[in-house]
């Protein structure tokens, strides 16, 4: 049974306009990081300074996102060295993680980009390799044109609490789950 189209706007009429925002996209599903990159392709439109900094994602890694992101000016910084599983040395994941976060602050605090994208940083947040609290502190006390977006499953609560925005993602279906495999162009 179909709905029947809203006659009545649902927007609230009182709105403000924000200097930035603060953007969590968390949860289970697939789409994360499909959802950040298409703000850094509005934000690219609009001719920001963007930097997508990768947590987990290892420089090796082929993603079709940071080639076209290269093309457009977007400053990449991948990381990590790849899924925790794939690790041989767990204390060097750690470790080039907290860099990866030193990085990602010193973008955040100059000011120089309009979008910071965090891609998979809940996951060494969880691991007890970045201290949450301060990357809650440093994205608090950006400079105001700053608007930063953080990915990954379990999105700790002091991010969400300090968000605008907060989307999970939930999985109904996925194509994993059938057995079939990352495919160049749709997953990465």
């Amino acid at each position: 049974m179909s709905e029947a189209p809203r006659t009545e706007d649902p927007r609230r009429r009182e709105t403000r306009r924000a200097p930035s925002v603060v953007i969590v996209n968390t949860g289970d599903g697939k789409g994360k990081s499909t959802a950040a990159m298409g703000m850094v392709m509005r934000s690219v439109a609009r001719n920001w300074q963007v930097a997508v900094v990768q947590f987990i994602k290892s420089g090796k890694w082929k993603v079709g996102e940071e080639k076209m992101g290269h093309r457009l000016g977007v400053e990449w910084i991948a990381g990590g060295d790849g899924f925790s599983w794939d690790s041989e040395d767990l204390d060097r994941s750690a470790e080039l993680n907290r860099e990866t976060w030193d990085l990602a602050r010193r973008r955040i605090e100059t000011g120089t980009h309009r979008l910071v994208v965090l891609d998979e940083i809940t996951y060494p947040i969880n691991w007890g390799w970045i201290d949450a609290e301060e990357v809650a502190a440093t994205i608090l006390n950006r400079p105001d044109k700053v608007n930063v977006v953080i990915t990954g499953r379990d999105a700790p609560a002091r991010l969400i609490e300090i968000a605008d925005t907060v989307t999970e993602m939930t999985p109904v279906k996925h194509a994993y789950e059938q057995g079939i495999r990352a495919i160049r162009g749709i997953d990465f």
